[in-house]
């Protein structure tokens, strides 16, 4: 059988977002997903300041290191995953990281089209 190879939002093979911090839900560097990721951790984003003190002001500090949950602690110019969801509500609010599209999951099209995401498309 097999491997089904995750895809970016180009139909192409997923690039690893980040290895340090080391990022995804599975915690691999990729942005992948399955039906246990609640969050649909999809968009590889370049984070920024204001993005993180967004993101703890709607109650996800993503800024304090967590050691019991191997979680260095994000500072603006990291690579991260994030939910798609919050990365909706930051764009809504003009405060969206930039994003790694070729990082990127193929379902972040089901909530975001291309066009949009392209317009925050990082050079990194």
């Amino acid at each position: 059988m097999q491997k089904e190879v995750a895809l970016n939002v180009f139909g192409e093979p997923l690039i690893p977002c980040s290895f340090d911090p080391l990022t995804g839900f599975f915690r691999d560097g990729c942005c992948k997903t399955n039906e246990d990721d609640v969050g649909s951790h999809l968009v590889c984003a370049v984070v920024t300041t204001e993005f993180l003190q967004f993101s703890l002001e709607k109650g996800n500090d993503l800024s304090t290191p967590r050691p019991e949950y191997q979680f260095p602690g994000l500072v603006a110019g990291d690579q991260w995953c994030l939910c798609i969801t919050r990365w909706v509500e930051a764009a809504n609010a003009q405060c969206a990281p930039l994003i790694k599209l070729e990082s990127t999951h193929i379902n972040a099209l089901e909530t975001v089209s291309l066009d949009v995401l392209q317009q925050y498309a990082s050079e990194v």
